[in-house]
This record gives C-alpha cells, structure tokens and sequence, in this order.
C-alpha cells in the first residue's frame, strides 16, 4: 500500500505515531508523513526548523513533508487556536501542493487533538481518491470541555457539527479503547466501520533494561515515584501536589519525579516552591530513547488524570509505556485506564483527581515488599507483550488499513495496488 499519515505532530516531538510510522514502513509499505514544524509541547519552535517554511526531507527512509504553522506559545488560548487553524489550512494547501503527483491509497490520521486536522485529511482524500481512515485520540467536543478551553455550549454544539461532517467523509475509524466507541457512534454515520487499535508502546521504552548511563540519576536512598509524559491541565497535577504535602512529614523518603514539560511547568514550580515541597522533583524534559534507562531506577511510575467522565473512556498512552518498563504502576485514573492496570495485576489504583486517595495509594506502594513490586512489573510487562507490543499491533493496523482500501476501491484495488508497485503514480 501507498500510506500517507497526516499528523500535526512528529519527530522529533514525542509521539506514539513515530514508532507506528517506522512500523509501517519496515513492513514493506510505502509511507509518507505530512506534519508541521515540532513545537510540542514547550510552544516554541524546535532549535533548527522554522515556523514558516516548508520542505520535503528524508526520516528513515520515509518521505517527510514539513508545512508552516503558528507556534503554540505559552499559556495562552488564542495563540493555541491560531496553532490548530494555521496547521489545517497549511496542510490543506501547501501540503497538497507538495504532495502533487503523489498517489496514495490511504490516508491515515493520527488525530489528536484536535480532531479537526482531519478536515485536511478530508480535502487530500478527495484530491488522491483514496480511502481516509481516522485514529481518533481525544473525544471531542468532550475534550474542549473537560481541559477548560470551551465552555460556552452553542460553541460545543458547533464542535459537534464538524466533527460528525469528519467522520462522515471517513471511510473508517479507528478508536484506542473500547469505551471511545459508543461517543464516536454517536456522532458517526450509521454503518461507518469503528474499530478499535490500541497506542503501541513506544518502541524506545520496550524494555525493562538499566542504563549503564542514565539521562538522570535518581537517588537510590530513596523512594522514587515517576511520573513522566505532559505536564497540563488533563493530567490532575493539582491532585498530586497535595498528595505530596500529605507525604512530606510522614513519608520522606517518598519522592515524586515529574519527568516532562508542558503548560503547566511554570506552575508546578511556582507550586513546588510555595508548598514547600521537597519531596517533589521537577526533572525536566527528556528524549523518549532515554526514558528506559529512567523507568528502570523508578521503584514505582504514576499516571494521572482529570476526575471527568469523558477522561474515564482514556487509557493514557504513557499506561503502554510503563507497562512495557516493567515497573509497578500506580493509577490515579478512573474507567479504562484504571481498570487495564488493575486487571493486568501491574499495580494499584485510585480514584482520579484525589490528592488524600492518592497519597494512601503511593503509601501502600511503599508499603508492599519488593518482591510484590516486582511481580506487578512482570506481570505489566506480559501485558504489554500480548496486547500492544508495536511488533504484534503493526499487522493488525494493516489490516485495518487494507479493509478501508478495498471499501474505497473495491475491485479496483488490486489493479491500483500493481500499478503502484510499478512505480506508476495517480494524482
């Protein structure tokens, strides 16, 4: 197949659809990526790239198409629209016009938010007469409503509108948990093909090996809880501050490290300082190949999200990476994501945006002996292994990719796909 992955981000931004992409194409498939210039999640430009231009260079192999877009900045809700609108309207012009002359199968789209980056995806799939498929991320308008930015319900109402007009002109969409399903029927045409694919692992974390040479050094008199991934308004990072306060006088040598940036990051300072938190550590942000070597110093890693029931349809894609670590996990999350870690037997679980119910959840973590930490490690890693291992998720991907192809193309797609492996190529 000839795969174009439409994305808003990519490498070198920290992405599970990098891993996915590499995937694709080591399986033998032409792919190429359209995607703007990284920015995420600090809001400025990546030493290196530029905002306003664009370009075509080589990724592993794979054909990378840069567009310009407004950055992110900081803190600030219209710089974040102008952010999402620029990248659309750049992918939907520039981007078609880089990609002339270029045929396509597929179109797939890593849809985080937002969603409505797919609307370029919908222009490209009828300029290419190709099959476009959505990955769907974030549920939106849920998504708008639960981080904040959009309160006003006409303007949701609206959100809803485009989305459903999205998914009408998709040939199939692909959801990361069974709970996103009914949220997206609602919205979807009647009969459109949902299925659910999981967020790989990150490839770079699938292991459970210490580093000879850690990124980070971790103090190995200590108790050290990790957190890592994107420091925001979803993540409950209110929750966990005062789940530190509540440790810091009874359980000192309990100590939380953030590992990562993002909108919060000034805050979370500012926090840690006012609070008098010792106990909490601000890491800062690293590469996602130098996070293995981190996990495997962690006696335990956290994940945690807003108390929303649009958040409790969410397993955080940062679950497959510890799982993969092979490190005890403590869920501060409801729905799905808990219920995936409790099931797997990997770790333990509170409730989502309760600072008292998580300070008595990291207590029991500490309480439990090394050798229960360590069964609750293999046992994530085993999940890991048979459920979102990149190496078993890439054939089913393509399957899915397949199945949308032969609904677009029909009996077509064979003789399409010939062609295209004669190097003939169809705008």
């Amino acid at each position: 197949m000839r795969i174009l992955v439409l994305s808003q981000h990519f490498w070198p931004e920290s992405f599970r659809i990098n891993d996915v992409v590499r995937q694709l194409a080591s399986a033998g498939h032409h792919v190429e990526v359209l995607t703007g210039q990284p920015n995420y999640p600090g809001g400025t430009i990546f030493d290196g790239f530029s905002a306003w231009s664009s370009g075509t260079t080589d990724w592993q192999g794979v054909a990378l198409h840069r567009v310009p877009l407004v950055p992110r900045g900081r803190a600030s809700a219209l710089r974040l629209v102008a952010n999402y609108l620029s990248f659309i309207a750049s992918a939907a012009t520039i981007g078609a016009w880089r990609l002339r002359g270029r045929g396509f199968d597929v179109i797939l789209v890593y849809a985080t938010s937002p969603l409505l980056q797919a609307i370029a995806a919908v222009v490209l799939a009828r300029l290419k007469r190709a099959a476009l498929v959505t990955w769907v991320q974030d549920l939106w308008p849920e998504s708008l409503q639960v981080t904040g930015y959009v309160r006003s319900p006409r303007l949701l109402a609206l959100v809803a509108i485009v989305v459903r007009w999205i998914y009408v002109r998709n040939t199939m969409l692909l959801v990361p948990s069974p709970a996103f399903e009914p949220s997206v029927r609602a919205l979807a045409p009647p009969g459109l093909p949902i299925a659910w694919h999981p967020n790989p692992g990150d490839a770079a974390d699938a292991g459970p090996v210490a580093s000879e040479d850690p990124a980070l050094t971790l103090d190995d008199t200590l108790f050290n809880v990790v957190f890592a991934g994107n420091l925001g308004i979803a993540q409950a990072l209110d929750s966990v501050l005062d789940a530190a306060e509540r440790l810091r006088d009874d359980t000192p040598e309990l100590r939380l490290v953030l590992v990562g940036s993002g909108q919060r990051s000034t805050w979370l300072a500012e926090q840690v300082d006012a609070r008098r938190l010792p106990n909490v550590q601000l890491a800062g942000r690293f590469a996602p190949e130098q996070m293995a070597g981190i996990y495997a110093q962690a006696q335990a890693l956290l994940v945690s999200l807003k108390a929303d029931p649009a958040m409790a349809l969410t397993v955080p894609s940062k679950v497959q990476s510890y799982l993969a670590a092979g490190r005890p996990i403590v869920a501060a999350l409801d729905g799905e994501g808990a219920r995936l870690v409790v099931e797997a037997g990997a770790g333990l679980a509170c409730r989502a945006g309760d600072g008292a119910a998580l300070a008595d959840t990291l207590r029991r973590m500490h309480a439990l002996p090394e050798s229960a930490r360590a069964a609750m490690g293999v046992a994530g890693r085993i999940r890991y292994l048979r459920d979102y291992a990149p190496e078993r998720l890439t054939p089913q991907l393509i399957g899915h990719l397949e199945e949308a192809v032969r609904r677009q193309g029909g009996p077509a797609v064979a003789t399409a796909a010939g062609a295209a492996q004669r190097g003939e190529r169809r705008q």
